[in-house]
């Protein structure tokens, strides 16, 4: 059997499953009610702003659906250009990058700096689901649910009735992905009465733990 890169192990997927859910909770619920680590409701409050012929809100959920495209573009880039590296893994960077961004925002007072910390987050996310794809050699994503509940729920069917060997076990990655965002979103409300804008430091924990196991899981490859 391949041996898997730390980065695409299930510890690590759970790790950055309960980071996005808890930045996801926090941008709803302490900057402005956007989601900024997924873009397809920012997507669609943008459109219903534009309908109502409100431009400033509709422009208050495009400048994050930007920043995510940006970010998309700079992850590729960064692989394209370190992916070959041999001294470090290109992926560790990235997640040191998306702490620095989240103390960032957590000096930036909520109110009218909502955009920009907004902006930030979803540049971040991006990075982190562009360049953190796959685990257990599933295609995955720790930003969003949608696509994991289809997966998963496709592979339930093919354990349930046709009993593939593989199928339980990938119900088991996707399933546990999407509980531990919702984790993450439970955690966010839970904190935020007691810490409002700065809520958003506790994802440092899961992010810094996955750099540790992947740290680590370099040395030994």
């Amino acid at each position: 059997m391949k041996q898997l890169q730390p980065s695409e192990t299930l510890p690590v997927g759970l790790l950055l499953a309960l980071a996005g859910g808890l930045l996801d909770g926090y941008s709803y619920l302490n900057r402005g009610q956007v989601f900024a680590t997924a873009e397809t409701g920012n997507i669609v409050l943008m459109g219903i702003n534009l309908a109502q012929g409100q431009l400033d809100q509709a422009l208050h959920y495009l400048l994050p659906i930007l920043a995510f495209a940006l970010g998309v573009l700079a992850a590729e880039q960064l692989r394209r250009r370190f992916g070959d590296s041999t001294r470090l893994h290109w992926r560790l960077p990235l997640l040191l990058a998306e702490c620095g961004a989240i103390l960032l925002v957590s000096c930036l007072p909520c109110g009218p700096l909502d955009p920009l910390a907004n902006i930030i987050i979803s540049f971040t996310s991006a990075l982190q689901v562009e360049s953190f794809r796959k685990f257990q050699g599933c295609g995955c994503v720790t930003t969003m649910c949608t696509g994991n509940l289809r997966s998963g729920t496709e592979h339930l069917f093919h354990w349930f009735f046709h009993r593939e060997g593989t199928a339980l076990e990938k119900v088991r990655v996707y399933y546990g992905l999407i509980g531990s965002f919702i984790a993450g979103a439970v955690l966010s409300g839970l904190l935020t009465p007691l810490f409002a804008g700065r809520t958003i430091l506790a994802a440092l924990v899961p992010l810094l733990s996955a750099f540790l196991i992947m740290l680590r899981g370099e040395k030994r490859v």
